[in-house]
């Protein structure tokens, strides 16, 4: 055998180890994706994505979390739904000097990249303020600001109340301090649409018809372009979020939809609280939100160290619809209620 052959020979030797090792690999990587379910969803992305990782809640279940900037002013972001996740709120990482914040995004229980449990008894205000806490612990997070939208920004006020400690200052992005409120609101803006738009929904709600796809096309096109969010066709990502709700978390907390508020949360009230919220704290909301503006401006009104601003052409979503104002809100108050009292 010459030395040609011997090369021949030890190339191919070479080049089958390195076949078998990746073939090892792969049966490893696959054998623990499937042995290991609740992991499955989550270390795929923890793995993928910078500054991703998941946290274990007490009760075992699972929590993906990212953080993204390096700054020292960490800024916990609580999605809305309930039943949502978090990735419609990235658009806070483009507009936020993340030269001096750090924004931690994460899907709350029950949502997208989280674990997602079939078990209605885990769907309510008290846990999932609990499990803000258990996200602050398990991340080591201290003087955080706590940035709320919709669903999240009530969680935000309820964790403010009850864990004020870790707390150093709060946004509270379009929601209102009641469920009553909200409903009185929402139905005034109802009775503005056209009458025969209000017939052809109060036709499929007598009948409790709620999933027929005719009915959420009348409130998509007639409505949520009106209230959510006004941009048309609405962004991808938004389209995602949505198409992504944990129906079970948002049926058991609010109702069918924004018009009838029958889940657990539906005696909501803490108009008479805000007061006790010490933190400097942000209200926003906007002109074509389904939170009335006066109660915007009512809630920072009430809260000692609070502010409000109203976006003038947005809606629901007016991190969206009206992106120039609502992020220049938000940089203000960082810049005058946060980054001076670092200072001093």
């Amino acid at each position: 055998m010459d030395n040609q052959d011997l090369d021949d020979k030890k190339g191919n030797l070479h080049r089958v180890s390195w076949i078998l090792l990746f073939l090892v690999t792969l049966c490893l990587i696959l054998y623990y994706f499937f042995a290991n379910p609740i992991h499955r969803q989550i270390d795929i992305f923890t793995s993928l994505l910078k500054g991703a990782k998941y946290v274990r809640l007490q009760s075992g279940y699972h929590i993906w979390t990212r953080t993204i900037g390096s700054g020292a002013i960490p800024i916990l972001v609580l999605h809305g739904g309930p039943g949502a996740d978090h990735q419609y709120l990235r658009i806070l990482s483009r507009n936020i000097p993340l030269d001096k914040y750090r924004i931690i995004f994460y899907d709350q229980l029950g949502s997208y990249l989280s674990s997602r449990p079939d078990d209605p008894s885990l769907w309510n205000i008290p846990r999932f303020t609990d499990e803000v806490e258990e996200v602050r612990r398990a991340l080591q997070i201290d003087n955080l600001i706590l940035y709320g939208h919709s669903w999240g920004a009530l969680l935000t006020i309820e964790y403010a109340l009850k864990y004020p400690c870790h707390l150093k200052g709060a946004i509270i992005s379009n929601t209102t301090a009641s469920v009553a409120s909200y409903t009185q609101y929402i139905q005034y803006l109802r009775s503005q649409l056209p009458p025969t738009v209000q017939e052809l929904m109060s036709y499929y709600e007598d009948r409790k018809d709620f999933s027929n796809p005719a009915y959420q096309e009348i409130l998509q096109d007639d409505f949520y372009t009106r209230y959510i969010c006004r941009i048309e066709p609405w962004p991808k990502i938004l389209v995602k979020t949505t198409n992504r709700m944990n129906e079970q978390v948002y049926l058991t907390i609010q109702g069918p939809n924004e018009f009838f508020v029958n889940g657990n949360m539906a005696d909501w009230d803490r108009w008479a609280d805000l007061p006790k919220i010490g933190v400097p704290t942000l209200v926003i909301g906007a002109r074509y939100d389904t939170m009335n503006p006066l109660d915007i401006q009512k809630m920072g009104s009430l809260i000692p160290n609070g502010s409000s601003f109203v976006c003038p052409r947005g809606s629901h979503l007016a991190m969206y619809d009206d992106p120039e104002p609502y992020f220049r809100s938000i940089r203000l108050f960082l810049e005058t209620k946060i980054e001076q009292t670092n200072k001093s």
